[in-house]
């Protein structure tokens, strides 16, 4: 079995927004494997600025999207599995591309650095929102394509 293309798409997504001037911004399922800020999540998705600017120690390998980043002043270090990345998009145009959750194995996290670099809360959530019990396919999202 071959090796799943999304995380070298999230690369390329990410380099092309970089390139352009863009910001790239990623949505994530929430669930037991992801370490997001839980009060930036809604309906069981969070949205992540992920530009140089944003973050500290940025790394998306094939199996983890990690980083370091301040929400409301407090440093946190983000992982998240890359089957869980929904999309990556441009911020500035919305272009960009939707994936399918690949919920499944989760092998551990490798070490982060510390972070050094002040950044902005990106997520807009409310805590209490119903969470919906399987992901939602990336489909119904404007200019965004899904790939398995």
């Amino acid at each position: 079995m071959s090796a799943s293309t999304k995380p070298y798409m999230l690369r390329a997504l990410y380099e092309w927004c970089t390139d352009n001037g863009h910001t790239p911004f990623v949505v994530v399922w929430v669930d037991e494997h992801t370490d997001v800020p839980r009060e930036y999540v809604k309906n069981n998705e969070i949205v992540l600025n992920i530009a140089a600017s944003a973050t500290n120690n940025l790394r998306i390998d094939n199996e983890w999207l990690s980083f370091s980043a301040r929400f409301a002043g407090v440093s946190r270090d983000i992982w998240v599995p890359v089957g869980n990345v929904m999309s990556i998009f441009a911020r500035e145009t919305g272009e960009g591309m939707g994936f399918e959750v690949e919920l499944g194995q989760t092998p551990g996290k490798p070490a982060l650095q510390p972070v050094t670099a002040p950044v902005e809360p990106v997520a807009d959530a409310e805590a209490d929102s119903p969470a919906p019990e399987t992901p939602p396919r990336a489909g119904g999202r404007p200019s965004l394509r899904i790939v398995k």
